[in-house]
């Protein structure tokens, strides 16, 4: 049978693996772990991560942040973060001196490099923020930094090559 680069099912030349047991997980959303990197002002809980299910290139969770809340500056080392805005309204906070700021709702995806200083804000007074947090490693790495934030931060409005920016509201 020539090699084609594809597994095939009758291919019995690796070792069977126990797919019930390690397959698949579903992490109830009631059962996360809150021994996580934590941060002022926002509660952070691990739902994919390596202690839990193994996990050898990213993190999961979820992140809630009070109405009126501000978390502390900080920074995820090398990794990668993505956060998907569940519920409410996530005001960003970026740069040396926080002075870049953007904000975003639900259904809203925010990008974070590696390295950059940043500052989640609630924009809402009466509404906890939701979100679901991954990370381009498996464990969480949080480096809280000491920065003040200064007072008139820079709206920067995200425009890719494809969409137009809106139009002011």
């Amino acid at each position: 049978m020539p090699h084609d680069g594809h597994e095939h099912p009758h291919d019995h030349s690796k070792p069977a693996v126990d797919w019930k047991h390690n397959g698949v997980r579903v992490i109830p959303g009631d059962q996360l772990d809150t021994n996580t990197a934590q941060t002022p002002g926002m509660n952070r809980a691990a739902a994919i991560n390596f202690a839990r299910v193994g996990a050898q290139k990213i993190w999961a969770g979820t992140v809630h942040i009070h109405a009126n809340a501000k978390t502390g500056v900080h920074h995820h080392g090398a990794l990668e973060s993505v956060i998907y805005v569940i519920k409410g309204r996530a005001r960003m906070r970026w740069g040396d001196k926080l002075e870049f700021v953007a904000e975003a709702k639900a259904g809203d995806f925010i990008f974070v490099p590696p390295y950059v200083p940043h500052q989640e804000i609630n924009a809402s007074p009466d509404e906890t923020l939701e979100c679901v947090l991954v990370r381009s490693d498996n464990e969480a790495v949080v480096v809280n930094l000491d920065i003040e934030p200064v007072e008139k931060p820079e709206n920067v409005l995200w425009i890719d090559p494809i969409h137009k920016a809106a139009p002011p509201l």
